[in-house]
């Protein structure tokens, strides 16, 4: 059974930092590229930042540049999102994608993200 899950979420802040971790278990982890996906209230789910298998291609959302890092662990078969400088407008649930091809590709639950002071 797959299983994709995502943690770190919380209230922080604003210019605070936050880590979001995923985790999956029962895929072939390095044959997946992960991505990172948010879903603000109102609005249409939007890919944030996405890493391929060896993590030697990386694309990020232009709003997040710079302040948001994406990272991949092969061992711990995780990934992870570095947020820096957040912003209320980063308020979101925050959802892990792994996908292989357009037919599969498994979703966590998501993870809330609140930036507030």
């Amino acid at each position: 059974q797959v299983r994709v899950e995502e943690s770190g979420g919380g209230l922080v802040q604003p210019g605070g930092p936050l880590r979001l971790s995923c985790t999956t278990s029962g895929l072939l982890f390095s044959l997946y590229d992960m991505v990172w996906y948010r879903q603000a209230p109102g609005k249409q789910r939007e890919l944030v930042a996405r890493i391929n298998i060896d993590g030697g291609k990386i694309d990020y959302t232009e709003s997040v540049k710079g302040r948001f890092t994406i990272t991949r662990n092969g061992a711990q078969k995780a990934v992870y999102l570095q947020m820096a400088a957040l912003k209320p407008e980063n308020t979101a649930v925050y959802y892990c994608n792994a996908h292989l091809n357009v037919a599969v590709e498994h979703w966590g639950q998501g993870t809330q993200v609140t930036v507030s002071s």
